[in-house]
C-alpha cells in the first residue's frame, strides 16, 4: 500500500475550483431547441444583514443538486439566483441609522454573493436580477399597467390595520393582541384608499389547476382552502317593522328552518341603520373592542364567544317566525355578506353562542343513532322541524329549498370564495412605486410605458407621515407632474407596491434577463417555462397562489404560452436548532454556514450534511457533529483515490465480480434516489459504496475495474460535493469537468441474477407477490405487478391515484 500523495485541504481546493468555474463560465447556458432542458431553482433570497444560516444552505442546496445531476446527464440546465430586495427591514434600518436602503441593499447582497459562491452553487450569474434595480422594476410597473389596462388593478376605500409607530398597514398576521407585532403599539383601523390586484375573477381558473400541480398535498391543500370555494346559497332576510333585508350566505340551506338568530360582523354596514336605541351605547362599545382584534384572533374557535343583541328582529323567510339580530366578532366582513344565519343545534360556533347568550335551539336535522355527539351534529341525515321539507335527506333538500326560496324572490343559489382581491399598496418609500399619476380631469392615469421606469427617487428622510402616506409623498418634486393624457397638472401614485409584486414574475425573467425592450421574450420563455423543480421552504400560500395568478393572466394575454408556471414544487423543512426551535438572531441560535466551512471542514462536508441529515421534506434538528462525520466520510473518499494513484495498475483485480456488482448496485441505487429527490439514501448509499471499497482493496486495487468504480464514485457523489470530486476527477487525468456531460449507466447483466420478492398491495389490501431485480424502482415493480393475475383483476384498467413503494419490500397502489 502506498503512501498518501496529498492531505485533503477543503479550504485549498474549493476556492481553487471556485475560481476556475467562474473563469470558464461553467455554468452559463443558453437556448438550445431540440436539447432537453432542465430549469431548476429555488426561491430567491431576501438579502438581509443578518447573512445565510445553515437552514438556507439546505433549501440552495436541494436546488443545486437536482441541477448538477440533470447538467451531468447531458440535460441544458438553467439555475439562477436573484435578490428580492424591497420590503420593510432595509428601510427600518435607513429610519433608524439614515443610511440609503440602497446603499443597505448593495452591502447585503455582495455578502451574499460570496457565501453562495463559497458553498459551490452552480448559478449562471450572468441571469442575476435584483428587484430593486430599475431595470427590472421597470417590468413590474409595465405589468402592473397592463393589469390596469385589463380592469385587473383598481384603486378603492378600504379599513385595513394601521400602525401609528411603525405607519403603515399590518396584514392581519401581523396583529398580535391588538399590537403591532414589531413594536407593540396598539394598532387601529384606517380608511384609506387602496389598490388592488383582481385575483377573485380568476379564482375558479386557480382552483381548478391545483389538481393537475406535482406538488406537495399540503401546499395543495393550502391553496385551496385559501381560495375557499363554497356552494351555497344567499338568503334574504327582511327586518322587523322596516324596509330593510340582510342577505346571508350559508353553504346549508337545507337547516333553513332552525336558523334562530342572525349574527352580523361589528363592520357589516347596515349594523348602525338596525341598532335601537337602547342598545347603541353597548354597540358601539363592541365595535370599538373588535378593532383592537386581528381576523385571526375573532376566529379563534377556542376563545370564549362575545357579542350584543342590536334590538333589532329579523323574519326567518322560512318559517315566518322573529328571530333575534346579534352581532358578534367571530364574524367576518372578508367572506359571504358579512352576516350569517345561526344554526346552533347544527354548528359548533353558533351553539357556542346560543349557550352563552341563552338563544333558541332548534333542531332540524334527525341525529343518527351512531351519533354520539350530544351537542351539535353537523353531518347529512333526514329533516325534521322543516315544514313541508320535513322527511328529506339534507342532500336533496339543499336544492329544493333554494328553488323554493327562488320562487318566492327570497333567495337564489351563489357561489361564494374566502380568497379577497390582492391588496398590493404599501406607505412606504422602499418599494416599487406604482406607475399611475392622478389628474383632476382623467382621475387615474397609467404611465405610459415610454416613460417607464418611474424611478425612485432619492430622499433623506425615509418616516412615513401620520395622515398615512409613505415618505415619497415628500419628494414634492418627483410627485408633482404632467398628466399623459391632457399634459395638465397632475400627481404621482405615492403609494409602492407590495413586495410580492417584483416576486410574481422573476422566474420568467430569468430566461431573458437582459432584455432592455420587454419583460421577456417569447423564444426563451417558451423553451424554459415551466420551471421544472422549484425548490423552498416559505411562501406556502401567497407567494405562489400570485405567481400561478399573474401567469394565468399572461396566458390570456397572449403573453406566455403555459397557464402554470412551476411543473414540481419541491417543499422543504426546516433545520432547526439543536434543541429544536426555530434558528434567530433574536434567539442567538443561529449557525453561520461560513464560519463551519472556514473552520476547516469546508463546503462540501457542510452540503453532505444538509442532505444526509433526513428526508428533505422534514424539518431536522442541527447537530454540531454531523459535519464532522461527512467531512471524514469525504476525507475517506480522497485517501482512496490517493492509494489508488500510489498502487501499480497492471494486471486484473482478483474479485472483479464483487467490485461490478457493488458498482453497478450503486449506480443504480443513486441514480433513482436522485430522480425521487431522495438525497439522503443516495449519500448513505455512496457512504456504503466507500465501505465496500475499502473492503475490496485489501485484495489489491489492480486494473480498469478499479478506474472505472472510483470514476463512478466520483460522478455519483458530484452533484452533492462538487469541489473534491472536480479535484480528484482532474487527478484522474481528464481535462474537462466532472459536472458537464458524466454520468455513469449501470449494466443491468450484472444485477439481473438477483431477484427477490415484493408484496404487491391494492388499497391496502394483500394481492399476491412478485419477483423482481433487487434494488428495482418503483416504475419497475409497478409494470411486474400489473402482470400479476390477481393485482390485475382488482386494478382492471384504472390509473391508480397513487403509489406506496417501500423499496424491496411493498409496492401499494391505491385506486
Amino acid at each position: 500500500m502506498g503512501v498518501v500523495m496529498k492531505r485533503y485541504s477543503p479550504l485549498e481546493i474549493e476556492a481553487q475550483w471556485q475560481r476556475e468555474w467562474q473563469s470558464s463560465k461553467l455554468y452559463e447556458v443558453t437556448e438550445e431547441p431540440g436539447k432537453d432542458k432542465v430549469y431548476a431553482v429555488a426561491m430567491f433570497p431576501y438579502p438581509s444583514g443578518a447573512g445565510l444560516h445553515v437552514g438556507h444552505v439546505r433549501n440552495y442546496s436541494i436546488s443545486d443538486v437536482i441541477a448538477r445531476f440533470h447538467r451531468q446527464r447531458g440535460k441544458n440546465v438553467l439555475s439562477a439566483i436573484g435578490w428580492d430586495t424591497f420590503g420593510l427591514p432595509a428601510e427600518n434600518y435607513a429610519i433608524k441609522t439614515g443610511i440609503s436602503p440602497v446603499k443597505v441593499t448593495k452591502t447585503n447582497i455582495a455578502n451574499f454573493k460570496t457565501q453562495l459562491s463559497k458553498l459551490g452553487m452552480s448559478y449562471d450569474w450572468s441571469r442575476e436580477v435584483n428587484t430593486s434595480d430599475p431595470e427590472y422594476y421597470r417590468w413590474t410597473q409595465w405589468i402592473f399597467t397592463k393589469l390596469f389596462e385589463h380592469g385587473l388593478a383598481y384603486q378603492k376605500q378600504s379599513a385595513q390595520w394601521w400602525c401609528p409607530v411603525d405607519k403603515t398597514v399590518l396584514a392581519n398576521e401581523q396583529v398580535e393582541g391588538g399590537k403591532c407585532w414589531r413594536c407593540g403599539s396598539v394598532v387601529t383601523r384606517k380608511s384609506m384608499k387602496q389598490w388592488f390586484f383582481k385575483i377573485t375573477e380568476y379564482a375558479d381558473a386557480l382552483l381548478e389547476g391545483i389538481d393537475d400541480l406535482d406538488w406537495p398535498d399540503k401546499i395543495r391543500t393550502a391553496q385551496r382552502n385559501w381560495i375557499g370555494r363554497s356552494e351555497g346559497a344567499e338568503i334574504k332576510f327582511a327586518i322587523d317593522g322596516g324596509d330593510q333585508v340582510i342577505p346571508v350566505f350559508t353553504t346549508r340551506p337545507d337547516t333553513l328552518f332552525g336558523a334562530t338568530f342572525l349574527v352580523l360582523a361589528p363592520e357589516h354596514p347596515q349594523v348602525a341603520a338596525l341598532t335601537a336605541p337602547d342598545a347603541k351605547e353597548a354597540v358601539e362599545a363592541y365595535i370599538l373592542d373588535s378593532q383592537k382584534k386581528s381576523d385571526i384572533e375573532r376566529m379563534n374557535e377556542s376563545r370564549e364567544k362575545t357579542g350584543v343583541p342590536t334590538g333589532a328582529h329579523a323574519i326567518n323567510p322560512a318559517t315566518g317566525e322573529k328571530i333575534p339580530v346579534w352581532i358578534a366578532d367571530y364574524v367576518l366582513t372578508g367572506y359571504g355578506t358579512g352576516a350569517i344565519m345561526a344554526v346552533p343545534a347544527h354548528d359548533g360556533r353558533d351553539f357556542a353562542f346560543a349557550e352563552a347568550f341563552n338563544l333558541p335551539i332548534k333542531a332540524v336535522i334527525e341525529k343518527p343513532t351512531h351519533e354520539t355527539t350530544e351537542e351539535t351534529y353537523a353531518g347529512e341525515g333526514i329533516l325534521i322541524n322543516s315544514g313541508a321539507f320535513t322527511g328529506m335527506r339534507t342532500e336533496e333538500a339543499r336544492e329544493e329549498i333554494v328553488a323554493w326560496l327562488q320562487q318566492r324572490q327570497l333567495g337564489e343559489s351563489k357561489i361564494n370564495y374566502r380568497m379577497r382581491d390582492w391588496l398590493i399598496s404599501r406607505q412606504r418609500y422602499w418599494g416599487v412605486p406604482i406607475p399611475i399619476v392622478h389628474c383632476e380631469k382623467h382621475g387615474a392615469v397609467p404611465v405610459p410605458e415610454s416613460q417607464l421606469p418611474v424611478v425612485l427617487p432619492e430622499i433623506d428622510d425615509y418616516l412615513p407621515s401620520d395622515d398615512g402616506r409613505s415618505a415619497l409623498a415628500k419628494a414634492t418634486d418627483w410627485v408633482h407632474t404632467t398628466c399623459p393624457t391632457c399634459g395638465g397638472p397632475a400627481m404621482r401614485e405615492t403609494d409602492t407596491m407590495d413586495g410580492y409584486a417584483c416576486s410574481s414574475w422573476y422566474l420568467l425573467r430569468y430566461t431573458d434577463p437582459r432584455n432592455s425592450t420587454a419583460a421577456w421574450s417569447e423564444n426563451p420563455v417558451s423553451y424554459w417555462l415551466p420551471v421544472d423543480y422549484y425548490c423552498g421552504g416559505d411562501h406556502a400560500v401567497s407567494h405562489l397562489l400570485y405567481t400561478r395568478f399573474w401567469s394565468h393572466v399572461f396566458n390570456d394575454m397572449g403573453l406566455l404560452a403555459t397557464k402554470e408556471p412551476i411543473k414540481q414544487l419541491v417543499y422543504n423543512g426546516y433545520i432547526n436548532a439543536a434543541d429544536g426551535q426555530k434558528m434567530s438572531k433574536s434567539k442567538g441560535n443561529v449557525v453561520d454556514p461560513i464560519e463551519l466551512v472556514d473552520q476547516g471542514y469546508g463546503a462540501d462536508a457542510l452540503r453532505v450534511y444538509e442532505l444526509f441529515i433526513g428526508p428533505y421534506e422534514l424539518d431536522a434538528a442541527w447537530d454540531p457533529r454531523g459535519i464532522t462525520g461527512t467531512y471524514r466520510f469525504l476525507n475517506r473518499v480522497w485517501v482512496l483515490l490517493q492509494e489508488y494513484h500510489q498502487t501499480a495498475q497492471d494486471g486484473t483485480f482478483a474479485d472483479t465480480p464483487a467490485l461490478q456488482k457493488i458498482t453497478n448496485k450503486t449506480i443504480r441505487k443513486v441514480t433513482d434516489d436522485l430522480d425521487g429527490l431522495r438525497f439522503n439514501t443516495a449519500i448513505a448509499a455512496l457512504m456504503e459504496f466507500v465501505n465496500e471499497l475499502y473492503k475490496l482493496k485489501l485484495k489489491g486495487m489492480q486494473g480498469k475495474e478499479w478506474r472505472d468504480a472510483l470514476e463512478a464514485l466520483l460522478q455519483l457523489l458530484a452533484p452533492f460535493a462538487p469541489h473534491i470530486t472536480e479535484e480528484l476527477w482532474s487527478q484522474l487525468g481528464h481535462a474537462d469537468s466532472i459536472h458537464t456531460g458524466h454520468w455513469p449507466v449501470w449494466d443491468e447483466s450484472v444485477l439481473k441474477t438477483e431477484l427477490i420478492e415484493v408484496a404487491i398491495q391494492v388499497n391496502g389490501k394483500f394481492r399476491g407477490k412478485v419477483q423482481v431485480p433487487e434494488g428495482a424502482n418503483e416504475a419497475q415493480v409497478m409494470e411486474i405487478a400489473l402482470t400479476h393475475e390477481q393485482v390485475s383483476k382488482y386494478v382492471a384498467g384504472a390509473s391508480p391515484k397513487r403509489t406506496i413503494y417501500v423499496p424491496n419490500r411493498l409496492l401499494n397502489i391505491v385506486l
